[in-house]
């Protein structure tokens, strides 16, 4: 399932990751690839669980963290993630149009465009963005709550993005794949 790191079997891995693959477990009703990777590491997979839970408290709707999911694991080029958002955005109210879109930092909606570009922007140059960027942000509605939270949900997603690249993680969702669009946009 994992070609360079791991993958554990939750029927046979106890301890603590088997704590956590339970809980995780409960919320979804089943253990993604990505969480049996995590589970070689019990702190690493603590982090992981508690960032989600750090970002769903936040101001940010369900549908926006997965907007800017889909935005940075773009930026990132996870397919993993890619496909595993594309599927949960479903979820959240998001058409294949607007999920492809979102990837590509495009919104109908000026201020969630601004806060994808502004994701894939701190992505891209590793937080090292100008005053510029940062006021664009917030002309377009954001506060620095918001930019903070912007860069939370950054850091969490990276982290997964970059797990997944590390591990080679076997997607376990229905497959999309960085740059590859079905739908264009003008």
């Amino acid at each position: 399932m994992s070609t360079r790191i791991k993958t554990l079997n939750p029927e046979i891995t106890t301890g603590k990751s088997k704590e956590l693959f339970n809980a995780v477990q409960s919320k979804l009703g089943f253990i993604p690839n990505l969480i049996k990777v995590f589970g070689n590491s019990p702190a690493t997979l603590q982090t992981y669980m508690s960032l989600g839970e750090l970002t769903g408290s936040g101001n940010f709707n369900n549908k926006f963290r997965e907007q800017l999911a889909l935005a940075i694991a773009e930026e990132n080029a996870c397919n993993y993630c890619l496909s595993a958002h594309t599927t949960i955005g479903k979820m959240n109210g998001l058409t294949i149009e607007e999920t492809e879109q979102n990837r590509q930092g495009i919104a109908s909606d000026a201020k969630t465009q601004a806060g994808l570009q502004f994701a894939q922007l701190v992505t891209r140059e590793r937080g090292q963005v100008s005053t510029e960027a940062i006021q664009k942000a917030k002309a377009a509605g954001y506060n620095d709550g918001d930019i903070l939270e912007i860069i939370l949900n950054v850091v969490s997603n990276t982290l997964t993005n970059y797990v997944n690249h590390i591990a080679e993680t076997e997607v376990d969702f229905p497959s999309v794949e960085a740059g590859k669009f079905a739908v264009t946009t003008n």
